[in-house]
Parts: C-alpha cells; sequence; structure tokens
C-alpha cells in the first residue's frame, strides 16, 4: 500500500499533471457518454479542422480571413452538392444491383463447393461441403434481413440525414469563422498554468493536421487511380470498390486485407480464373504497393512515427470502445496517448549512495 502511495504522489504531485489529466478525463467523458448526441458537432467540428488549412494558405497569400473562409466554404458546398446528387445516388445503384446478383453469386459459389468432395476426395467430404452451404445459405438470409430492416427504417434516416445536412455546413462556417473566438472562450475555463497541457495540445495539432490532411488526399488519389484502373478493365461495380479500397487506407494493413476479399470475388464471378482476373489483381497489387511504399510516405512523412504493433493495438483498443468510429480515428487517438506519454515528467533516477573507498587508497 505503501508503494502504491508513493507511486500516486510522486506522479500526481505535479499540478502540471493533474490539470492535464482532468482536461483528457472531461473530453473522455463528453464523448463516451454524449457522443451519440453530437455526432452533428464533432462532424462539422472535423470537416472544419481539415478546411482550415486551405483557410490558412490563402491568409498567406494576402487574402482576409473572412474571404477565404467564404471561398473555402462555396467550395465545400460544391464538394458537398456534388457527393449528394452524383456519387450517392450512383452508389445505392451499385449496391442494389450487388445485391440483386447475390444469389446467382450464391448459386454458382455452391456449385463451385459440391465438386470439391469429388476432386479432392481425400481433403474434402460431402458433410463439409452441406455445412459450409447451409452456413451461407444462413449468411444470405441474415443479410436479406438486415436489408429489410434497414429499408424500413430508411424513412427515419432520411429525416436525419436532411437535418445533418442543413446543421453541419452551418457548424463549418462558424468554427472556420470563429474559430479564434471559440477557442479564446474553451481557454478562459481553463487554468493559467497549464504549460504541461499546452504542450500536449501543440504536439496533437501539428500530428493530427498533417495526418488528416495527407490521409485525405491519400483517400483521393487511391479512389482515382483504382477507379481508372477497374474501370478500363470493365471491372462491374467499379465506384463502389474503388471507393471501399480508397477508404482502406484508413484502417492499416487490415483495411487493404478485407478490401481484397470482395474485389477479387466480383472479379471472379465476373470473368473466372481468366486472365482478366489475374490481371485486375496483379494491377491491384500494384496499386496496394505504390501506396504503402511511395504515396503514403510521401503525404504522411514521419507525421505519425508508430510502431505498427501500436497502430494494430489501437486499432483494436479504440474499435472496441467506439466501434466504426473508433477505428476510424484509431491512429489520431493514438498520437494523442502517444504525445501524453512523451509530455509526462520523467522520474530521475535516485543516485546510489556514494559507497565509500578504502583507507588505503586515500590520497
Amino acid at each position: 500500500m505503501q508503494l502504491i502511495k508513493e507511486w500516486l504522489k510522486r506522479h500526481f504531485g505535479n499540478q502540471q499533471v493533474v490539470i492535464l489529466m482532468g482536461i483528457l478525463l472531461f473530453v473522455f467523458g463528453i464523448v463516451l457518454f454524449l457522443g451519440q448526441m453530437l455526432v452533428p458537432f464533432f462532424a462539422g467540428l472535423i470537416i472544419a479542422y481539415l478546411l482550415d488549412g486551405l483557410v490558412k494558405m490563402m491568409t498567406r497569400y494576402g487574402l482576409p480571413r473572412l474571404l477565404a473562409v467564404i471561398l473555402v466554404f462555396m467550395g465545400f458546398m460544391l464538394a458537398l452538392f456534388f457527393t449528394f446528387f452524383w456519387l450517392v445516388p450512383l452508389l445505392i445503384k451499385q449496391v442494389t444491383q450487388l445485391v440483386q446478383q447475390l444469389p446467382a453469386m450464391i448459386s454458382e459459389a455452391q456449385q463451385l463447393l459440391l465438386q470439391l468432395p469429388e476432386r479432392y476426395p481425400h481433403l474434402v467430404s460431402e458433410e463439409h461441403v452441406q455445412e459450409v452451404i447451409a452456413a451461407l445459405r444462413g449468411e444470405v438470409s441474415h443479410l436479406g434481413h438486415k436489408i429489410l430492416t434497414v429499408s424500413v427504417a430508411s424513412v427515419v434516416g432520411l429525416i436525419t440525414m436532411l437535418v445533418y445536412l442543413i446543421i453541419v455546413p452551418l457548424l463549418v462556417f462558424f468554427f472556420l469563422k470563429d474559430k479564434e473566438k471559440i477557442l479564446a472562450w474553451f481557454a478562459g475555463f481553463l487554468p493559467r498554468e497549464r504549460s504541461m497541457a499546452v504542450q500536449v495540445w501543440e504536439d496533437v495539432n501539428s500530428q493530427i493536421s498533417n495526418y488528416i490532411r495527407g490521409k485525405t488526399w491519400e483517400i483521393i488519389i487511391v479512389w482515382v487511380c483504382t477507379f481508372a484502373v477497374f474501370y478500363l478493365f470493365g471491372l462491374q461495380y467499379s465506384v463502389l470498390l474503388s471507393l471501399a479500397v480508397g477508404l482502406s487506407v484508413l484502417v492499416p494493413y487490415i483495411g487493404a486485407a478485407v478490401v481484397t476479399v470482395p474485389v477479387a470475388l466480383v472479379a471472379y464471378f465476373q470473368w473466372g480464373f481468366g486472365s482478366e482476373f489475374v490481371w485486375i489483381l496483379v494491377a491491384y497489387a500494384i496499386i496496394q504497393a505504390i501506396d504503402g511504399n511511395l504515396l503514403a510516405p510521401l503525404l504522411l512523412g514521419e507525421v505519425v512515427n508508430i510502431h505498427p504493433v501500436g497502430i494494430v493495438a489501437a486499432i483494436l483498443i479504440f474499435g472496441g470502445l467506439w466501434g466504426f468510429w473508433g477505428v476510424f480515428f484509431a491512429i489520431p487517438l493514438a498520437t494523442l496517448v502517444q504525445a501524453v506519454m512523451r509530455a509526462w515528467p520523467r522520474i530521475e533516477e535516485v543516485p546510489r549512495e556514494a559507497v565509500p573507498e578504502p583507507e588505503g587508497d586515500a590520497q
């Protein structure tokens, strides 16, 4: 017990540590308990955080901040209009076509599975094949039930989306326009002596801002290049699959492996084990290699200096806490943890007691 008391006194006897932990616990509590209600607020904050870089770049060239904010906001609204009225309907159309084609894909997969016991009787038995087919049917039935549930709740989802389309752009505009006022208002509630919290904020702000902008460009480049390749090969659902490939870069290592499965399945059911199937997978592998070895290091550099083991651990931990959004923000949150650990006061080693020298050696 005495050891625990000494540890707590050594680490939390510093006022700066207490202030930093209080701020982190307050923010964590808001996200944990009010996260669902504040989704539009967080969405607007993230988008404004992303667009603020463009505003700063325009102000460096002499534009007034208000004019830069208006121009950037107009560009954001054009992108939102393009997404809502062209991209979303196209994605919905391709998802509907894919769902309609699923029964034919499942039937063809069953035929292939039924041929395995004949070709490899010593490796695969007919009972195992029947179990796999039954599991596939169960998954298809579950998927159909989920689609029906989504369609029933689509009216509520549409109303929610319309509300978000009004609230989020409004929040984005005021976050950009009144950034300094909002930060000053928030800083008024903090203690004056907050050097450690400021150090963590400056470190995290620099790291995460560069990370978000770099990842955004990486998603766009990978998405466009993958779509061009899929479209040239004539792969079905090219927009949907290329978007999935672009978004997969948000989850390092795991995302690329997961998205490979639907790409390979759609290519197989379209061409079989032909030359087109091989070439599309080769082109896809080349895109992944260029992204991992050239594009990501070029855009991100040393922004996120986290070991791959730490990245995977962050994905598992924060994904378990907050689901999709935890996976989405796993690396920024890991960056926050790393910044806190870097700013945490180090404990100096207690100097060893001087050992008296023998009298014979004394001069």
